[in-house]
């Protein structure tokens, strides 16, 4: 009996997963041989994709949540017309090609965001259909009208960061937002009832989902679910598919060997032979790629008749048109200084707020909020509403106590494009982003993190919320930049740099406490440059940053008749990114360097060099006024310039 074509697809998937795996004797077969049928019937007869032009504002957004069966996803790419060829899915988990065992962030391979670490790509998701909820409200439903589809895996609803994105997800009514569970009841150690017996629909139900329970085998079955959710505009969906892990395998269908190892040669042939699948590996029958080819022509004809409706509505609506590009087309940010007194007392976490206020009145896709925390972050933009479930055009984002899912969603919004999204919390509580802050790294995308309560000196709060560490930990990050003003236009110039900046994330990090506006007269603009000279001095350069900075001044001050140099350093990475000469001009050749600042001195060996002093809090805080803190540990002027004096001594 000649099969289907709609099972010849199915079965390609599973043979080019099946066959990649064994060649790299290394991946997750059960969940592409699984989920094959939902996947033939999601891609094949719903999603609108264009391969030809993979960035289309207005295409479905794909998230494959559960990373690990990435051969799925290779497989409807390569067979979709993506440039993703035979070779390259041949030499799966091999050096110096895109078929990574995890898939990562590709936008001309059609890969939308980075996955494998669980729920991150649940909260990516969530993070793109937020995002098409606003700009839709932007611009109408003729410019902005797509899904978000994402498959995800028990393992991804296990995971602390879905359940937050979740209820998020279900309170702000994200109707275009549609999942498909993959409810295999396997994982890694055995049987998901060792760890995982709860009703995942029920609990979807209560987060305010939609929920369809389906056979995730049965095709007609999948595409009514999928048009029921649909169907549903005021709630995401949850289609709760019953699976089986490396189905059609004839001994680890429905086992943990089929979740990480490849089936072998035995059970792969016998496998195949079940099938009726004669051809060699790596082979794709015309049938299947005909299949596809009508799914990539919808997907091409949805393009076209959108870019008719975008000229129309450009034409119709100049105003639109031009909004759009601000959108789309972001041009260089210009921030303004603006004129901070000198000497006066301004926390930066207040500049900042002043400072997100003026740009998000020139740049209208600025959008982001904090957990729960704006009030002490300082990260409302005035007049321009809640993102609410009834209102999603409204710019300001309230996450509540979600700082997980605030950085998967943040994340999420600046993949699907059109947006520059920020989120905000304290600084101690970066540690719970951690995982979505590493990602943005690794995917260089450009988010924005606003972490405020900075050091010890947020005082009577104590050590729970006292960050030490976290700065050198941030600091370690690669492609991660750390921007650490020391006053108020500090804090303007350090906006502007990360608002500027494409190729990778930026945190902000802001005091509590006023800090001292200085005088910068002659240094405007090099916050740029991650570090620059503050004042001149030829016998020994302080290093500081943020709000260590006035004191490294003040103790220059009492250092006399010792020309002392002031070096201001409000983002190491920057610094480091400039040319030697550079660098050497600011932090002058064979002269002593001390660095100064009120956390973890981890790192620090980069910038003084051997030999150099590095003042800092290794340690916990304590709770007690801020003022009290730095006399007990040493962060006033005559306690860092004694410090600065003894270490010179010797070679005095």
């Amino acid at each position: 009996m000649t099969p289907s074509v709609e099972q010849t697809a199915a079965d390609t998937i599973k043979a080019l997963s099946m066959d990649a795996v064994q060649a790299a004797n290394s991946g997750h077969p059960g969940m592409p041989m699984g989920m094959a049928d939902l996947a033939v019937v999601l891609w094949g007869q719903f999603i609108r994709l264009d391969p030809g032009q993979p960035a289309w504002p207005d295409r479905d957004r794909f998230v494959l949540s559960n990373g690990h069966g990435s051969m799925l996803l290779y497989s409807l790419l390569h067979l979709m017309g993506y440039p993703l060829s035979l070779e390259e899915i041949a030499n799966f988990r091999q050096w110096g090609f895109p078929t990574a065992g995890h898939p990562e962030r590709e936008l001309p391979l059609g890969i939308e965001t980075t996955t494998g670490p669980l729920g991150q790509g649940f909260g990516n998701g969530v993070g793109m259909a937020m995002a098409e909820a606003h700009l839709r409200a932007v611009f109408g439903p003729e410019l902005v009208d797509h899904y978000t589809y994402g498959f995800v895996s028990d393992g991804d609803l296990m995971e602390g960061v879905a359940s937050e994105a979740a209820s998020l997800a279900g309170h702000l009514g994200l109707g275009k937002l549609i999942y498909i569970y993959d409810d295999n009841e396997i994982s890694i150690e055995g049987s998901t009832g060792l760890a995982f017996s709860e009703d995942v629909p029920a609990r979807f139900d209560a987060y305010g989902w939609h929920t369809v329970s389906i056979d995730g085998h049965d095709r007609q079955a999948i595409a009514e679910a999928i048009r029921e959710a649909q169907s549903v505009t005021d709630r995401p969906t949850l289609i709760a598919a019953r699976t089986h892990i490396g189905h059609g395998a004839p001994t680890v269908q429905d086992t943990a060997d089929a979740h990480g190892k490849p089936l072998g040669d035995e059970e792969l042939a016998r496998t195949k032979e079940l099938m009726g699948w004669e051809l060699p590996p790596f082979t794709v029958p015309d049938a299947a790629y005909q299949f596809f080819a009508q799914a990539r022509e919808r997907g091409a004809a949805a393009h076209r008749e959108w870019d008719v409706r975008r000229r129309q509505v450009f034409d119709d609506d100049p105003a639109r048109a031009e909004l759009w590009k601000a959108y789309w087309n972001p041009v260089a940010v210009k921030v303004d200084p603006l004129g901070f007194e000198v000497g006066a007392s301004v926390a930066t976490r207040k500049a900042s707020g002043a400072v997100i206020n003026q740009v998000a009145v020139s740049m209208p896709s600025l959008i982001g909020g904090s957990a729960d925390l704006a009030p002490s972050t300082n990260t409302i933009i005035d007049g321009a509403g809640d993102f609410a479930a009834d209102r999603p055009g409204g710019r300001n984002l309230r996450f509540g106590v979600r700082e997980h899912a605030m950085g998967a969603v943040v994340n999420g919004m600046v993949l699907h494009g059109g947006l520059r999204a920020y989120g905000a919390t304290f600084l101690t509580f970066s540690d719970y982003m951690r995982p979505s802050v590493r990602l943005a790294a690794l995917m260089e995308i450009p988010s924005i993190w606003v972490w405020t309560h900075d050091s010890v000196f947020l005082g009577e709060d104590g050590p729970t919320h006292q960050p030490v560490e976290h700065l050198a930990s941030l600091r370690a990050m690669p492609n991660m930049w750390v921007l650490r003003p020391g006053d108020a236009t500090e804090t303007a110039e350090a906006w502007e740099l990360v608002l500027n900046r494409r190729q990778g994330p930026s945190a902000i990090i802001l005091t509590r406490q006023g800090v001292p506006v200085l005088d910068r007269s002659g240094a405007e603009g090099l916050v740029a440059r991650g570090g620059y000279v503050l004042r001149p001095g030829d016998d020994v350069v302080l290093i500081a940053t943020g709000s260590e900075l006035h004191v490294a001044l003040g103790a220059a001050e009492l250092l006399a008749p010792l020309s002392v140099r002031v070096v201001s350093m409000p983002c190491v990475e920057a610094f480091l990114a400039q040319d030697e000469s550079y660098r050497s001009e600011v932090l002058g050749v064979g002269l002593p360097r001390a660095s100064i600042e009120a956390a973890a001195t981890f790192g620090w060996d980069r910038i003084v060099g051997d030999g150099g002093l590095t003042i800092g809090i290794d340690h916990f805080g304590a709770s007690a006024p801020a003022t009290v803190l730095a006399e007990q540990y040493g962060f006033t002027p005559e306690a860092v310039a004694s410090a600065v004096s003894g270490w010179l001594e010797p070679s005095n």
